[in-house]
């Protein structure tokens, strides 16, 4: 096994589940890089919080949803990774930066869809391609989908769609990574509490409820559901699980 110290990069992660999946990591003792898209207090906040249990940190200003500007943020992370980190590659890249649009397919308007493509599906798929040049082989990759691309609730077919994409991406990137030794898996999740779409399943009684409800373990998640599982996945523990789409909602909608 290789003890040497490794790192990930979280996109998103200056608060809800990629907070939370930044933890998770840095409580398995991987060293953790976020990235941000305007909440920079947030960021700093967490990268405190990763120092305080031992563990390098840094967060970086980066919009998925702007694939030009892919080649400055990873200068940037080169840079980090080199005076920060003492390591010139990085080993684990977690797909997780991402917005909640909900509209009816009806009234879908060509630049929600546009915005929801150029986060959840250009981003990530360029953003992963530049990010070849600085992994180490041996490492590995989680996008995020989502239960929707599962199942279907109204209001989100481009989101859905969006996240089906990544899903058959990331059997591809498996495919063509793994003579690197590089994994590639999907974490969907169901119905999370958190301030996404703007925080209706956490803030809104009857919609909790709802999930709840059509939810074989009887409760809506929490993040701590999710990121110990993305956190899993970056250890030895998971080092043959590869092309995988692993939903995490507790049963829903079955």
């Amino acid at each position: 096994m290789n003890t040497e110290k490794k790192t990930a990069l979280v996109t998103g992660g200056s608060r809800g589940l990629g907070k939370n999946m930044a933890l998770n990591l840095a409580k398995k003792g991987i060293d953790v890089v976020i990235t941000y898209n305007s909440k920079k207090e947030d960021a700093e906040a967490v990268v405190s919080e990763i120092k305080q249990m031992g563990r390098k940190a840094a967060a970086l200003q980066l919009n998925t949803g702007d694939a030009k500007s892919f080649d400055r943020f990873f200068n940037q992370l080169k840079a980090v990774l080199t005076e920060e980190f003492q390591t010139e590659k990085f080993d684990f890249l977690i797909n997780n930066a991402g917005i909640g649009i909900h509209a009816t397919f009806a009234q879908t308007t060509e630049e929600q869809f546009d915005s929801l493509m150029q986060i959840h599906l250009k981003g990530p798929y360029f953003l992963t391609q530049k990010a070849l040049a600085l992994m180490n082989d041996g490492g590995g990759i989680v996008n995020i989908s989502s239960g929707l691309a599962r199942f279907c609730n109204p209001g989100y077919s481009a989101y859905g769609t969006m996240k089906g994409g990544i899903e058959v991406l990331t059997r591809y990137q498996a495919m063509e990574l793994g003579s690197r030794g590089i994994r590639v898996n999907a974490v969907a999740p169901g119905a999370i509490e958190t301030d996404f779409g703007g925080g209706i399943v956490r803030d809104n009684t009857q919609v909790n409820r709802m999930v709840a409800s059509s939810t074989a373990l009887g409760r809506v998640g929490l993040p701590n559901d999710i990121g110990s599982v993305v956190a899993f996945l970056c250890t030895e523990d998971a080092k043959w699980i590869n092309a995988q789409r692993i939903e995490v909602s507790g049963g829903a909608n079955l």
